[in-house]
């Protein structure tokens, strides 16, 4: 493994994707690929970079390097490196209209890499789910403000110049073996014919060295291109927006109900589902009692609770369940889109992100998903009250209580008999959101503490 040169390591550190800013790094290259570029000018390669300190973590880091420097690039300028007669400026590819433009080729021409060695070993090879092979890609941009990816806008026409059309494409700056669930449930969604997810174009697989073992070899998603959906907001901000000029949003709320069951029900319909069984059950308490732990060091007066938690999550134990199922694991209404003429368009089916890639692509409880967007809702009138706002706690009961009826309503399935689990969820819920609010926002710390102790109180009563 090459050692990674001190301009790079220090960058990396500075970028919103890396998540080791608590510790100090140990980076290393343990693979990678070249692209060919139209620009017989710029050199693009795509580094792995491991960060083996404490828990390993793997980056993908696309370079460009250019002889003279890009206009207008100046903040994707990573370093130079000559001697001032003979200098090569150092890119962020993504930021780089020859790296952008040959990531979406790769996956448009169903393109393969070998790697840099010379080998005949396969590094990435480029899927097309739909779109048009021959599209000409007229212009670039980066999108501002993520936090674990980097996602490039494009502007493309097709072979006939009869339609112009945006695409997105997300590179995926942490890695991990195995599929991630952004790309196979969006495609498995559109598949199905569904129009509550944005139209898959297609993606990039790659392969590279396992660290943990230096004779296999891992597989996982390196980017994933879909259709890009401009000027519209998304559910958070329409929801914000009507709470602040006294608007009822409980249709809305309860249209988002019934997209959220279609969702579940297409899921369910195409990929395996199974009965839920007193082990799953004991595995998803035992999880809950872990967080609640966890949860009650950050915040201590969360510990009060605990007698009371113990009673809730004995009744969902003793309540019947949902079968197991493939759902989206992270819904909350900034995962959504309200897109005139289309209604709610989900986003983002990677998972809760501090769980682990293979563990969010098994069959989970799809109350978990129900049980986020009422937590989001609650987020929402807290956030207003924080504000300077009046207390809102009618308007969210009311939008929950709406979504609920969509959700029944679109699947089917009667909540009330699943009311003490999905309570359990809702706890859960916010004793991670509890536990965020301490380490990153201390100050809206109480949005999630008084819903637990409301929570938990109805939980109990009931």
């Amino acid at each position: 493994m090459d050692e990674v040169p001190g301009y790079l390591a220090a960058w990396m550190t500075r970028q919103r994707w890396y998540a080791g800013k608590a510790r100090a790094p140990r980076f290393e290259f343990i693979d990678g690929f070249r692209l060919d570029s139209a620009d017989d000018a710029v050199s693009i390669s795509v580094q792995f970079v491991l960060d083996s300190a404490e828990h390993p973590l793997l980056y993908q880091v696309p370079l460009t390097e250019r002889r003279v420097p890009l206009e207008g690039a100046e903040r994707a300028l990573i370093a130079t490196r000559g001697d001032g007669t003979d200098t090569t400026w150092i890119y962020d590819g993504p930021h780089d209209p020859a790296f952008a433009e040959s990531l979406l080729r790769l996956i448009l021409d169903e393109g393969t890499v070998l790697a840099a060695d010379g080998s005949d070993r396969i590094v990435a090879r480029g899927r097309r789910n739909l779109g048009d092979d021959g599209a000409t890609i007229r212009s670039s941009r980066v999108l501002s403000g993520e936090q674990s990816n980097t996602s490039i806008v494009y502007d493309i026409t097709t072979e006939n110049g009869e339609r112009s059309f945006p695409v997105i494409c997300k590179l995926f700056r942490a890695l991990h073996d195995g599929e991630n669930p952004d790309v196979v449930l969006t495609a498995v969604l559109g598949e199905a014919g569904s129009a509550i997810v944005p139209r898959a174009i297609g993606h990039v697989t790659g392969r590279w060295h396992d660290a943990g073992d230096p004779h296999g070899i891992a597989t996982g998603h390196l980017a994933f291109a879909q259709e890009f959906i401009p000027g519209v907001e998304d559910a958070w901000r329409v929801a914000v927006r009507a709470i602040e000029i006294g608007e009822d949003f409980s249709d809305r709320a309860r249209a988002l109900g019934q997209t959220t069951a279609a969702m579940h029900r297409t899921l369910a319909g195409a990929l395996p589902s199974r009965t839920t069984i007193p082990a799953d059950i004991a595995a998803v308490i035992a999880g809950m009692r872990r967080r609640f732990e966890l949860a009650a060091k950050e915040v201590p007066t969360l510990a009060d609770h605990r007698e009371a938690l113990e009673e809730v999550y004995s009744r969902a134990r003793m309540s019947p369940w949902p079968a197991l199922q493939r759902i989206h694991g992270d819904l909350h209404l900034g995962q959504v889109l309200a897109v005139p003429g289309r209604g709610w368009v989900v986003l983002d089916f990677e998972g809760e992100p501090m769980r682990p890639m293979r563990e969010r692509s098994l069959p989970d409880i799809p109350l978990r998903d129900v049980a986020g967007m009422l937590r989001s809702f609650d987020y929402v009138a807290g956030s207003f009250a924080r504000a300077g706002g009046h207390s809102a706690g009618s308007w969210a009961a009311d939008c929950q209580g709406a979504f609920l009826d969509g959700y029944i309503a679109g699947s089917g399935r009667d909540l009330r008999e699943h009311r003490a689990v999905l309570d359990a969820f809702e706890i859960d819920k916010a004793l991670y959101e509890a536990v965020y609010e301490a380490r990153n926002r201390p100050d809206w710390l109480a949005i999630p503490t008084e819903a637990i102790t409301r929570l938990v109180e109805r939980s109990v009563l009931s």
